[in-house]
């Protein structure tokens, strides 16, 4: 059976998927370069090239890249390489292309703290202050500068003239109150790749597998067995 790889978001960790780690304790779970590490990436396509070795590095052959946001948008890319050792991807509050509005960038250059707490706000349909504090943490230890380089590469991605050429399995999973990639950006995807389903995961946010993940986990088991 395939194993899934999660690859995290802008300005995250892996520990946004420890629920799912948890629930598939032979995945592997990424933290990309310059996030605890040195390296600052500020591109998908170098962040999906540091994603691909490090699946080299561990002989990794058989694998579903399951990436939230930005880390969705490198599950594309590398899907659109057909790397022979991708399986499939889900995505999850993700798309083809990730707009970033000039104000974030701006908020940032101008209290990096504040507007850490302004986009963990943004990043759950019920925002309690257990979980914002913890979006605040990750942020402040990735840092400024490579939250910046983060939403940049976000800014600069766009696929979305060459989905049909993806052809491997994919599903887009995203929150019913996903404020930051609202559904409507995952059936885009959904519709324009051969054989793509969409998953709308009620009353969640934009990091859905934190809020729902009970219903990630199960939609997750359910894709990866079909494919076994």
């Amino acid at each position: 059976m395939p194993i899934f790889c999660f690859i995290h978001g802008a300005g995250c960790t892996a520990d946004v998927f420890a629920a799912q780690r948890a629930a598939f304790p032979d995945a592997l779970a990424l933290t990309l370069p310059g996030h605890t590490t040195p390296g600052a990436p500020a591109s998908i396509a170098a962040f999906a090239d540091a994603v691909a070795e490090e699946l080299e590095r561990r002989g990794a052959r058989d694998v579903v890249l399951v990436g939230s946001s930005m880390g969705g948008a490198i599950a594309l890319e590398l899907a659109l390489r057909a790397l022979p050792a991708v399986r499939g991807v889900v995505l999850i509050g993700s798309g083809a292309r990730l707009r970033v509005a000039p104000a974030i960038f701006e908020a940032i250059e101008a209290d990096f703290p504040a507007a850490a707490r302004m986009l963990a706000g943004y990043f759950f349909a019920e925002p309690s202050a257990e979980r914002i504090d913890a979006a605040v943490a990750a942020m402040l230890a990735v840092g400024p500068e490579q939250t910046v380089r983060d939403f940049a590469a976000c800014n600069a991605f766009d696929v979305t003239e060459r989905l049909g050429e993806i052809a491997v399995p994919l599903l887009a999973l995203v929150g019913e109150r996903d404020v930051m990639m609202p559904p409507k950006f995952s059936a885009f995807v959904a519709d324009r790749v051969s054989g793509a389903t969409t998953r709308i995961l009620p009353g969640a946010g934009h990091l859905a597998m934190i809020e729902s993940p009970a219903e990630t986990n199960e939609a997750l088991r359910s894709f990866i067995t079909q494919l076994s």
